[in-house]
């Protein structure tokens, strides 16, 4: 099944939902995760919203088993309704909220992924992704993945990313755009390292760490 035409049709099947900037922004993703995920091995998706990327990253990586999760009973039944004709290493997504340690897994991981969870989101979340990423990334060189706008101390603001850190900010004051430097000072309290920082299209960044 090629990963970008699973997603390709016009017809939703029941329960699904379609996010464009999902369908935007997968492939330049997917060209990140192929150079630097594992050929084999278990990923757990965190925020997995609609469900489109973890159908294509699944169905492009089928080495991989992928296994989405969303705290939004909504996006894991789209999720569900995406992965029903997808690939057997696409799992069931299940309930994880990355703030309530009660709902996270135990279950080793070789990669943790997530997309556009930190500014849409407390930063109680954010924290708890990374002690979340250091619990299950056991293995030295475990990657965690994540993507989305971020705030870099060298680097001016977009005015489109200031534009949308000041929107995000008027729906939920606990919301918007991380300083990158404190994300990286997380993740190092967890024993991840940060190992790359790749530009994206539309002022995106992907950011990798890896266990020490």
């Amino acid at each position: 099944m090629d990963s970008l035409a699973a997603v390709g049709g016009d017809a939703l099947a029941p329960g699904a939902m379609s996010s464009p900037a999902a369908r935007r922004n997968a492939e330049p993703i997917l060209g990140v995760l192929k150079a630097h995920m594992p050929k084999e091995g278990r990923v757990l998706e965190v925020a997995a919203g609609s469900g489109e990327h973890a159908l294509i990253f699944a169905c492009a990586l089928p080495g991989l088993t992928w296994t989405p999760s969303d705290p939004s009973s909504e996006a894991r039944d789209s999720i569900e309704a995406w992965r029903r004709d997808g690939p057997p290493n696409l799992r069931p997504a299940f309930l994880l909220d990355a703030a309530d340690p009660t709902t996270w897994p135990d279950t080793a991981q070789d990669a943790v992924y997530c997309a556009n969870m930190t500014h849409i989101s407390p930063w109680s979340a954010t924290e708890g992704l990374m002690v979340l990423a250091g619990r299950l990334l056991r293995r030295p060189g475990g990657l965690l993945a994540l993507y989305g706008p971020y705030r870099e101390a060298d680097v001016p603001l977009s005015p489109s990313n200031a534009a949308f850190d000041e929107s995000l900010k008027a729906r939920n004051p606990d919301w918007g755009l991380r300083d990158r430097e404190a994300v990286d000072d997380l993740a190092r309290s967890q024993g991840l390292v940060a190992t790359r920082r790749v530009q994206m299209p539309a002022n995106n960044l992907m950011l990798l760490f890896r266990r020490a």
